[in-house]
């Protein structure tokens, strides 16, 4: 059985465990590195599982059993609150095509809709294909703006967007 549950100070080992996996299992797919944010303190972690649990900011951990199988948060943009942007979202290799995914990018959106925000706002790595189909599934479109990965000077990362309506219906979206 799966479960979602906010990413706060309580947690912070799970979050540890699941973020430096993420980084080591998709290099490509993070803004930062495994080589940097293994060498984070205990108190790092959850000072920043604080931070990814506040007014304007909201972090998820999946879990299936005892064990963290994804994460994803989200942020309202600092100039323009209608607009909540996705970060770090990732779902472990063995848990990935069982709709844990499509359960993150659903809280977020709750979330972000709890927050009067009307599109949620991602980057995509541009080889991350499967990444592309699967927001694209869930009616994500690329803005056409780009801007270059920061870590590997041969890749540039897409931005999606999708509206968030008041009472969508998730079934639109498979």
């Amino acid at each position: 059985m799966l479960t979602l549950q906010p990413i706060t100070p309580a947690v912070a080992a799970a979050f540890k465990a699941v973020r430096l996996n993420a980084l080591l299992d998709s290099p490509s797919a993070f803004g930062s590195t495994h080589s940097k944010e293994v060498q984070l303190s205990d108190t790092d972690w959850q000072d920043r599982a604080a931070q990814w649990n506040s007014n304007r900011s909201i972090g998820y951990l999946a879990i299936s059993g005892h064990d963290a199988c994804g994460i994803a948060a989200s942020f309202l943009d600092s100039a323009d609150p209608t607009m909540a942007h996705m970060d770090s979202m990732w779902v472990a290799p063995a848990h990935r095509g069982r709709g844990v995914g499509k359960q993150l990018v659903n809280a977020i959106l709750d979330w972000a809709r709890s927050k009067h925000a009307q599109t949620l706002c991602l980057m995509v790595t541009s080889n991350n294909e499967v990444a592309l189909r699967f927001y694209q599934r869930l009616g994500f479109v690329r803005t056409g703006k780009t801007e270059p990965y920061p870590n590997d000077p041969a890749l540039v990362e897409y931005e999606m967007v999708r509206p968030i309506g008041p009472g969508e219906n998730r079934s639109d979206f498979v």
